[in-house]
């Protein structure tokens, strides 16, 4: 599992949002990477999901973040 704020954040999106970030410019890609950790951090709706399932908490962060923009 990458461990760099934009692996973890590409590794949470689903296999075409992951495509089309990683198509994007590597700055483009490091302000979404910094939008979901601060959306993971903030929503405390996701904190009880991530006690539940991380990957899940993630997945639903990503999803919030792309559908931002």
């Amino acid at each position: 599992m990458p461990t760099d704020p934009v692996g973890r954040f590409l590794a949470a999106l689903d296999p075409d949002h992951r495509d089309v970030v990683s198509a994007k410019p590597r700055e483009e890609q490091e302000r979404l990477a910094e939008d979901w950790e601060r959306e993971l951090r903030a929503d405390t709706d996701l904190d009880t999901l991530d006690e539940l399932s991380p990957p899940a908490a993630e997945a639903e962060a990503a999803r919030r973040v792309l559908g931002d923009r």
